[in-house]
């Protein structure tokens, strides 16, 4: 071990915990000694209970007592941290114990100290008291850490007045298997232990764990699983080089906040280590399933917290229904599938065009729920409007969430009759069929883009906004409302996978403008907050997601190329194309206006958005209509700017 290593180990020592548990453990051997020597029979059947022989039990506890000290210590029993403790630990303590038996008796018996010696039977009967008696301690302080609920009173009272006595570590074992890669683990919690326990048990991992490096000094200069617990400051890089250590897992607590993980990231990454993580992928939601050990997604590095924000609330509000989801296939749909098939519904409907996305959601749905769930899955266009009535006739569905729709904004400039076609007459559809077999609710899904548009598809969804709040003035069963979000991380066409394939590629990496900056959330998290503000919202109401601090895309650039292991303008290049058209430089922040109000979660809003009439509705589709009989993209855009006043055509912001 290095100088600077040893330096550091002294300084985060904790000796007042470890004298603590020592004279807990004096306390121990004290009185099974006085027990011992008071009670049980001694040589020639009398026991000690003349009071002027009491020096003689003082003189053998003063003798015994540091032999049995001295070999937990040489033992290393004091420097485990005894909630994480094993069968390995309670091993440690059977065999200094057992050193301390022959010694004692070897002493006791062959010195001449004593007048009477004791009996090998006395001896064995105080160090394996004891011993038992030192064990139980610990197994009861290791039971209730993790059984009782420390959020209760008699919890907290449990686990702090065992946590005085009973804190000590793992054994120590520096052998380092063959051909594993060696990684320090960040994080010495719950996580980061279940992580080490779960590669040392497996004896086909390919990971070692060689040290752990935490924050909390309580845990410092002491072993978990005979690791050595570091400190984690700008010094920890240096000393993970002692331990030869290959890879650095970050192992944390929901709770750490995302400037901390950056932070941690950063440290261990500018100083040359490959970085992975054990947690849920950025692209999964939380309630999936475990923890897995994986790569440091490049989506990572936006350090978002994802939110679980489902509540019982939302679980009863969809458990029990027929649901159906327009665009069951796309990347927001799907992962709202995989939400609401947890939810028990009564039946869910996945409608889409595109069969291949729609087909894996099923077959995944399928191997995950079995007979459990009732999934139906429906290939339509929601503009044909003959077929899509044959799904709402079959299933009448009480819910019907709208996510079909074309989003890609450069795709749609170049094929604008489409976009109006699939967007605005789509949503039409879908509107008018569930009032016609009274759904209960619908709720469309809507984009930041669509305020103040400068490009057909923001334009388009602005109007399939005015559609819903249109029809929700109507006096019927339907309710209508809408939510608006921003860009989402792992969605099809965003920017991430493509810098990725540049990469791949060899470069350059390529952005419009590098003052360009974006508001990004996770597919899970704005899923749950769609299905979410969809409870929640009254008929017309527009709500509206709080996308959290924005992101230059330029330094994402940045990231990711160093992320990949290439030199920025050295190995990858960085390109400008310039905007391209409709795009806007800086997206519109959506809660920054002062018509919002707050909701009861503070990820969502809801806007004073203000209906037109359903006269003036129809008049700005039937121009919509005119224009697209033309055959004319200019001729349909330009009848789109004049239905869509806030749309500034051709306008960069």
């Amino acid at each position: 071990m290095s100088k600077t290593l040893k330096s550091r180990k002294h300084r985060y020592s904790l000796f007042p915990i470890r004298w603590l548990l020592v004279a807990y453990d004096i306390l121990i051997y004290a009185t099974v000694v006085v027990f011992a020597l008071i009670f049980f029979p001694r040589s020639g059947g009398r026991p000690l209970a003349n009071p002027q022989e009491a020096l003689e039990v003082l003189i053998h506890f003063a003798i015994s007592m540091p032999i049995l000290i001295t070999a937990r210590f040489f033992l290393r029993v004091y420097g485990q941290v005894w909630r994480y403790g094993g069968v390995g630990s309670y091993i440690r303590v059977m065999i200094a114990d057992t050193i301390t038996l022959f010694i004692y008796f070897f002493i006791q018996k062959y010195v001449p100290i004593f007048k009477d010696p004791l009996e090998f039977v006395v001896v064995t009967f105080i160090v394996l008291t004891t011993t038992l008696v030192s064990l139980a301690v610990r197994m009861v302080y290791r039971w209730l850490y993790i059984s009782v609920n420390r959020k209760s009173k008699f919890g907290k009272f449990m686990v702090g007045f065992v946590n005085i006595f009973a804190r000590a570590r793992w054994s120590k074992d520096d052998r380092d298997p063959v051909a594993k890669i060696r990684i320090a683990i960040v994080g010495a919690g719950g996580v980061g232990t279940g992580l080490a326990k779960e590669l040392l048990d497996n004896p086909n991992s390919t990971y070692y764990p060689v040290c752990f490096v935490d924050n909390d000094k309580e845990k410092l200069g002491r072993e978990i699983f005979g690791k050595e617990v570091l400190y984690d400051d700008e010094h920890a890089p240096g000393l993970l080089r002692d331990y030869n250590v290959q890879e650095v897992i970050i192992a944390l607590p929901a709770s750490v906040g995302m400037e901390e993980r950056k932070a941690i990231y950063e440290r261990y990454k500018n100083a040359g280590f490959k970085i992975k993580s054990y947690d849920y992928p950025a692209m999964q939601s939380a309630s999936k399933g475990r923890r897995t050990l994986r790569d440091f997604d490049i989506e990572d590095l936006l350090f978002r917290k994802e939110q679980e924000v489902i509540t019982e609330e939302t679980i009863n509000y969809y458990k029990g229904k027929v649901i159906l989801v327009t665009g069951g296939g796309g990347s927001i749909g799907s992962e709202i599938a995989r939400q609401l098939a947890k939810m028990e519904p009564k039946q869910l409907i996945l409608l889409d065009i595109y069969e291949n996305g729609v087909y894996d959601i099923q077959q995944e749905l399928k191997i995950q729920y079995k007979d459990a769930l009732d999934l139906q899955v429906e290939i339509c266009s929601i503009t044909n409007k003959d077929a899509l009535e044959k799904v709402f006739k079959a299933y009448k569905p009480n819910i019907v969430i709208m996510a079909a729709a074309h989003k890609h904004v450069p795709l749609m400039e170049h094929n604008i009759i489409e976009a109006v076609d699939n967007n605005v007459f789509g949503t039409l559809n879908t509107v008018e069929l569930a009032e016609k077999y009274k759904t209960d609710r619908v709720h469309m899904v809507s984009t930041d883009k669509a305020v103040n548009p400068t490009n057909v598809m923001g334009a388009t969804k602005r109007m399939c906004e005015m559609i819903c709040m249109t029809h929700a003035r109507k006096r019927q069963h339907t309710t209508f409302s809408a939510t608006r979000f921003g860009n989402v991380l792992g969605s099809a066409g965003s920017v991430i996978p493509l810098f990725k394939r540049q990469i791949a590629n060899g470069g350059p990496v390529t952005l419009t403008d590098k003052r360009i900056i974006r508001y990004f959330m996770t597919i899970p998290e704005a899923s749950q907050l769609v299905l979410h503000s969809a409870v929640i919202a009254k008929n017309g109401e527009l709500m509206v997601l709080d996308m959290g601090q924005p992101v230059k895309i330029y330094d994402l650039a940045i990231s990711i190329i160093k992320m990949s292991g290439y030199e920025p303008y050295k190995d990858i290049d960085i390109v400008e194309t310039g905007l391209r058209p409709g795009e806007k430089l800086y997206e519109e922040l959506l809660v920054k206006d002062e018509r919002l109000t707050k909701t009861e979660n503070e990820k969502i809003f809801i806007e004073k958005d203000h209906p037109i009439s359903m006269d003036e509705l129809n008049e700005k589709l039937d121009i919509l209509r005119k224009a697209m009989a033309l055959k004319s993209n200019s001729i349909t855009k330009g009848a789109l700017k004049e239905v869509v006043p806030t749309y500034i055509n051709g306008d960069q912001k």
